[in-house]
């Protein structure tokens, strides 16, 4: 139905003639007197009484009126409530990430974005790289910071940054006093590991195995503050994301070089929700 014809018939409701309400549309008589016929056709009922006095509603232009004028006032509060989104009024982010996306670097963008945006929402899934690029093409997520490769085809993959692994050792380690070892010296030694079938776990597992080195996996842990934490209390080893490295007690590996690229992932050919696309974008602005 054509709300233009609705709004019309509401005009001449509130004003009591068919001139008067012309006036307020800015249209002529003839063309309002038109579209109330158009929208009588529409309805196959009469809906107004013409005399010399003006027009007044039948009963079932009183009808047509009280819902009619509802229908509107929902159009009007739909098409408000869209413009906040578009304007980034209002509207919710869902995107999910690994523990080193959730950690460090979606609160700091999520921070500069909300200060710019404060009515914006964001609900954050924490979870394993491919837990997350299957929730993104199932529309559960709209966003993903995973780590590449990803297995689905049907994704946008846009490069965020490349992420270095390193190593840390916990409190009075013998490895804390030598500035760099050979990784021949990691050897046996007790690591508390990532989770297994994670990405990052995949990525330091291949890098040893590459490197003909064995290490004794004492626990696996999904948190790298929790790893961090463990590291500091059992005194053992861990290789965590650069960014979750600051300020520990970082040794450097000769003979050992881990790296992984972060990639911000978006179902492909699905419109993302303003909100959504200015987060994005504010990303991949600020990549390294």
């Amino acid at each position: 139905m054509d709300l233009i014809l609705i709004r019309s018939l509401l005009a001449v409701a509130d004003h009591g003639a068919i001139s008067e309400a012309a006036v307020a549309l800015n249209i002529s008589q003839p063309a309002l007197s038109r579209r109330v016929r158009v929208l009588e056709e529409e309805f196959e009922a009469e809906l107004v009484e013409r005399s010399g006095r003006g027009v007044a509603l039948t009963e079932m232009g009183r009808l047509a009126v009280r819902e009619g004028r509802s229908l509107v006032e929902r159009m009007d509060a739909l098409k408000e409530d869209i413009t906040r989104h578009v304007r980034l009024e209002a509207g919710v982010v869902r995107i999910g990430g690994g523990a080193t996306a959730v950690s460090y670097l979606l609160p700091q963008a999520i921070a500069g974005f909300r200060a710019q945006h404060p009515d914006v929402r964001f609900e954050v899934r924490e979870a394993g790289s491919r837990d997350v690029e299957q929730a993104v093409q199932a529309g559960l997520l709209e966003l993903g910071v995973v780590t590449l490769p990803i297995s689905s085809s049907e994704l946008e993959v846009r490069p965020l940054l490349k992420d270095r692994i390193l190593l840390v050792a916990g409190k009075g380690h013998e490895l804390i006093c030598r500035k760099r070892v050979s990784v021949q010296n990691l050897e046996g030694l007790s690591l508390v590991g990532f989770e297994a079938g994670t990405q990052i776990r995949k990525l330091i597992d291949t890098a040893l195995r590459q490197a003909n080195v064995t290490m004794n996996i004492m626990m696996e842990l999904r948190s790298i503050d929790a790893i961090l934490r463990m590291v500091d209390t059992t005194g053992s080893l861990a290789f965590v994301s650069e960014m979750g490295a600051q300020g520990g007690r970082v040794i450097q590996v000769s003979g050992l070089k881990v790296e992984r690229q972060l990639a911000l992932i978006s179902k492909r050919d699905r419109p993302l929700s303003p909100a959504a696309a200015s987060f994005a974008e504010r990303m991949l602005q600020k990549r390294n």
